[in-house]
C-alpha cells in the first residue's frame, strides 16, 4: 500500500499556480482576436475564488463579452497594460449596463 498524501493536490497546485502559469495559446489568442476586432474594449478583472481561478472579462462599446480563465490577476493587468485597455476591478466597480443590454437584446433575439 503506498503513502497517502492528504494535501498533495493542493501543494501541486500552489506551485504551478501564479504568475509563473503558462496561458494556453488559444485562450491568449481568443483574447487578443477580441481586443483587435471590437471597439472601445473595456477590461474587467475577476479575482480569484476558492472554486475558480482569475478570469480577464473584456467588454465592447456594444456590450458584446467575452470571460476568460488567466493564470493570474497580474498576468490579466499586464494584458490590459499591453493593449491599453482601461482595466477595473469587477468587484468594486462592478459591471456596465452595456453588458446587460447586450445579454437581454440576444435573448429576446432568441
Amino acid at each position: 500500500m503506498g503513502a497517502v498524501g492528504w494535501f498533495s493536490r493542493k501543494r501541486g497546485r500552489a506551485a504551478g499556480g501564479g504568475r509563473e502559469a503558462a496561458m494556453e495559446p488559444a485562450t491568449v489568442a481568443h483574447l487578443e482576436d477580441f481586443v483587435a476586432t471590437r471597439r472601445g474594449v473595456e477590461a474587467f478583472i475577476e479575482l480569484p475564488t476558492t472554486m475558480t481561478r482569475a478570469t480577464l472579462l473584456l467588454i465592447a462599446f456594444d456590450g458584446e463579452w467575452t470571460r476568460r480563465s488567466v493564470a493570474s490577476v497580474e498576468w490579466a493587468r499586464h494584458f490590459a497594460a499591453r493593449h491599453g485597455l482601461p482595466a477595473y476591478d469587477a468587484g468594486v466597480v462592478g459591471y456596465p449596463q452595456r453588458m446587460r443590454d447586450y445579454n437581454a437584446r440576444r435573448r429576446s433575439a432568441g
